[in-house]
């Protein structure tokens, strides 16, 4: 994996055409999958939310429309803070526009207190810290008790005819549309190449359990290429860890249906 100031500048160097790459690399059902973060986040009127590797706001944005008191969007490329800021002052609700802030840093080293916020996501953007588990540790040092933790990311699907698109897809076609329309091809050969290292969701649940975040569960979407997994902090420290029982793999489940084990 390259080095974290590589991917940094990388992702500099797309931002300004970020946005329409994701709509035609996935031809505009990457909004779905978004929605069902913000489901599986829960927000209410009191939600303090982190959406960490925010990258132009898309998450960040629909956790305040989802009426969250306060949202923070934590990303370490300022090309992408640029164009999420950009986005904040156009946006058609500005009620909730105003209950945003953009902040630059480190997944790996968070600048927050301990037990700051409610809800924590992350989209599209974990596969690409040199540390995975400890990027997870942090979300789980920055959650307060009972806080969700909310994780949308690509992955290798199960069946062999989709694993051959998803070959013929990332492989092929998506370094020349990145050549195209970002006019970077060699961004868009790293990033599908990154997801190949990735762990999958039932490797994923072993990492986000270790890290102290329960009742973990996962489902896929978009023919299995892209997994959702959410999990809680505990309210009390010595209750137990019902993750083992609650990990599920949703995958052959209507989109729409409801994750098994998910907790109330």
């Amino acid at each position: 994996m390259p080095k974290a100031d590589d991917v940094r500048t990388m992702f500099d160097r797309i931002a300004r055409r970020y946005d329409l790459m994701n709509t035609v690399m996935t031809m505009g059902i990457d909004r779905r999958w978004r929605h069902a973060a913000i489901r599986a986040a829960k927000v209410d009127p009191s939600t303090r939310a982190l959406d960490v590797c925010c990258g132009t706001g898309d998450i960040t944005f629909l956790l305040a429309e989802a009426g969250a008191e306060h949202v923070t969007g934590l990303d370490f490329s300022s090309g992408m803070l640029e164009q999420a800021r950009r986005r904040q002052g156009g946006r058609r609700d500005p009620s909730s526009a105003k209950r945003i802030e953009f902040v630059q840093g480190d997944a790996l080293a968070l600048p927050f207190d301990d037990d700051t916020f409610d809800v924590i996501t992350v989209s599209f953007g974990v596969r690409n810290v040199e540390d995975i588990p400890l990027a997870f540790r942090e979300f789980a040092r920055v959650g307060r008790p009972g806080a969700r933790i909310v994780c949308l990311e690509i992955t290798r699907p199960k069946s062999r005819i989709a694993n051959w698109f998803y070959d013929v897809w990332f492989d092929r076609v998506v370094p020349v549309l990145g050549a195209i329309v970002s006019r970077d091809k060699a961004a868009y050969t790293y990033l599908p190449e990154s997801t190949k290292s990735f762990p999958r969701p039932p490797k994923l649940a072993e990492v986000i359990r270790a890290a102290g975040i329960r009742n973990v569960t996962w489902k896929r979407y978009g023919g299995g290429i892209v997994a959702l997994h959410r999990g809680d902090l505990a309210l009390d420290a010595a209750a137990p860890d019902r993750t083992a029982a609650a990990v599920a793999d949703t995958t052959d489940q209507p989109a729409d249906s409801p994750e098994v084990g998910a907790s109330s």
